[in-house]
């Protein structure tokens, strides 16, 4: 499965490091921060391909999955005219929230709130384009960045980190950055 994540500003990743310290009692404390805009697997890509004469074929519709790579030059190729027209748009880490019952994984899930309605419009226009994955995009999509997951923190801690006040983070976003998390580092970047 692949990604479509937002470059993260350097304070973002400052504001993790200064929690890591009153993260105590979550099983899984995030060391790499992401700010996803759509998840795309190698099987949605197939009669994306399939159906685009630019592409010069594909897969035939329902058939097998392209191999990975062709995958991503499908992918990274298809994504170019849906995003074309996109301005930079701006982004901003305004608190700390909680989920208590994520749709997937283990709970609590501890995260950055973002802002950004831009963000939502493009991660909606992708959902038209291929679909939304269920209880975690389209309508119910939370822009967010995992800080910690699991476990069980003290009731206390989980109130004070969502409870701290902190100056908002903003940062204007000027590309977008296909990551495979395979390999675990940005297979394409496409500017805005």
């Amino acid at each position: 499965m692949f990604s479509l994540n937002v470059p993260l500003a350097p304070a973002v990743d400052r504001l993790a490091a200064d929690l890591q310290s009153k993260l105590s009692g979550f099983d899984r404390v995030r060391d790499r921060h992401t700010l996803v805009c759509k998840r795309f697997g190698v099987d949605d890509v197939p009669d994306r391909v399939a159906s685009d004469d630019r592409a010069g074929g594909g897969a035939p519709a329902g058939g097998p999955s392209p191999p990975k790579p062709d995958a991503l030059d499908a992918l990274r190729e298809d994504l170019h005219p849906l995003l074309a027209g996109t301005d930079p748009f701006p982004v901003a880490v305004i608190g700390i929230d909680i989920f208590d019952a994520p749709a997937s994984g283990s709970a609590p899930v501890l995260y950055l709130v973002i802002e950004s309605d831009a963000l939502v419009r493009v991660h909606r226009r992708l959902c038209a384009a291929y679909g939304a994955i269920a209880g975690i995009e389209g309508d119910d999509f939370v822009p967010h960045i995992t800080v910690a997951r699991g476990g069980n923190p003290e009731p206390g801690v989980v109130a004070d980190l969502v409870g701290a006040e902190f100056e908002p983070i903003r940062w204007r976003v000027h590309a977008l950055d296909l990551y495979d998390p395979e390999f675990r580092e940005v297979a394409a970047t496409i500017d805005l």
